[in-house]
């Protein structure tokens, strides 16, 4: 006879403080035929409505992106253009006045000589300056845009999007006309359109009034005093309503990416399919189940020292389970047998000091309805957590005893 198995002692307390009796879902008698729906609301064995009424799936999630179909919102990535392009002209500032200033002096003075024809001199000065304007701007202003892209949907190559796709030019008339009227994102950009207008108009109107005193004394003002109010007051507006349309494109994106998700949602038969490509015909999968079961029940008496708990019928039934915390949902059936496989199971787990406990209905029920190398069902939870506590009590006691 082999020494006791020395029992996972905190794999049991923690079993048996998953499966108190007063803490199950729904009480059920020892080996109840089917799991009781008193607590089951109805409406979830509803019919499904027909169209697609699925969450998309992670491949069709992916395939989406690698056509160039993301959730994003132009709103945002021009928000984040004019934001940058705003912050860009207040910090340079300076620079840019300096030289407006420098290409003003330059084409005075060649005024006079400028003659009638083409000025090759005056062109390469006038291509000098503009792009001494023109280039932070456009620098900064191709960066935010490639930024305002990828903070929406990280980084994306694909050339599908400016593939010619003939739906494109001779696009469904009636649900394009439903799309663009009919429809909540028209209803969305309609109100977003008003609420921009009106919100900058609102803007304008706060500036313009708070400065009338003053723009009214611009006529008696030099000159450079004038444009530079006048400029410091429209550089104003524009960045207070910059910040204002960046916080109504946040809102866009969030009904975009709504509406990206339900442009992507699957009919039931769409995903009966997809598994059926992508995870294998369930019928193919039933056999691959039906062979591993097969090889576990030839290696089966090698997994019964490797058990927690032996039940027994005593005589005709023997099923062996094991229960690891770290793996395993519940207990599992690693071995099961009946009259002389039985007598081997019990002899294995005395040789090795696995506890066997009889329990004459748990073991027929388990041999019966539970396959090798399956969990227990949730009826049995209630059974297999009192024998356990059992074992963990005898175990408990032998410690005591030394």
């Amino acid at each position: 006879m082999g020494e006791p198995k020395q029992v996972d002692t905190q794999n049991l307390e923690e079993l048996a403080g998953l499966f108190p009796v007063q803490s199950l879902p729904y009480r059920h008698s020892l080996f109840p035929e089917a799991v009781r729906l008193d607590h089951v609301h109805l409406q979830w064995f509803a019919a499904e409505d027909e169209g697609r009424t699925e969450e998309p799936t992670e491949h069709k999630l992916r395939k989406a992106r690698e056509e160039g179909r993301v959730a994003k919102s132009q709103d945002l990535a021009s928000s984040i253009v004019l934001l940058m392009v705003v912050a860009t002209i207040a910090l340079l500032g300076p620079y840019y006045l300096k030289t407006l200033r420098e290409m003003m002096y330059h084409f005075i003075r060649k005024a006079g000589d400028a003659g009638a024809g083409f000025d090759r001199t005056l062109f390469q000065a006038f291509l000098q300056y503009f792009l001494r304007l023109l280039a932070p701007v456009a620098v900064i202003g191709l960066i935010a845009a490639i930024l305002g892209n990828v903070v929406q949907f990280g980084f994306l190559f694909s050339v599908k999007p400016i593939i010619p796709d003939l739906n494109r030019i001779v696009p469904n008339v009636t649900r394009y006309l439903q799309r663009t009227m009919f429809s909540s994102e028209a209803l969305f950009n309609l109100v977003k359109s008003i609420l921009k207008i009106a919100l900058i108009g609102l803007i304008a109107y706060l500036n313009i009034k708070g400065s009338m005193g003053w723009i009214l004394t611009t006529m008696k003002a030099p000159f450079l005093a004038s444009v530079g109010g006048i400029a410091s007051l429209a550089f104003r507006i524009m960045a207070e309503s910059t910040i204002v349309l960046l916080a109504l494109s946040v809102v866009d994106y969030f009904f975009q990416k709504r509406q990206y998700i339900e442009s992507l949602k699957m009919s039931r038969q769409e995903l009966i399919e997809e598994r059926k490509t992508y995870e294998g015909d369930p019928l193919v999968r039933s056999r691959l189940r039906q062979r591993m079961r097969e090889l576990m029940r030839r290696t089966m008496i090698q997994n019964v020292p490797k058990a927690d708990v032996v039940v027994t019928n005593p005589t005709h039934y023997a099923v062996a389970l094991e229960y690891r915390r770290e793996t395993m949902e519940a207990p599992m059936v690693t071995a099961k047998g009946q009259d002389l496989i039985a007598e081997n199971i019990k002899r294995v787990a005395l040789e090795n000091g696995v506890p066997i406990v009889e329990n004459k209905p748990l073991a027929r029920a388990l041999y019966t309805e539970v396959e090798i190398g399956d969990v227990i069902p949730l009826k049995f939870y209630e059974a297999v957590a009192a024998v356990l506590k059992q074992v963990y009590s005898m175990q408990k006691e032998k410690m005591a005893n030394g």
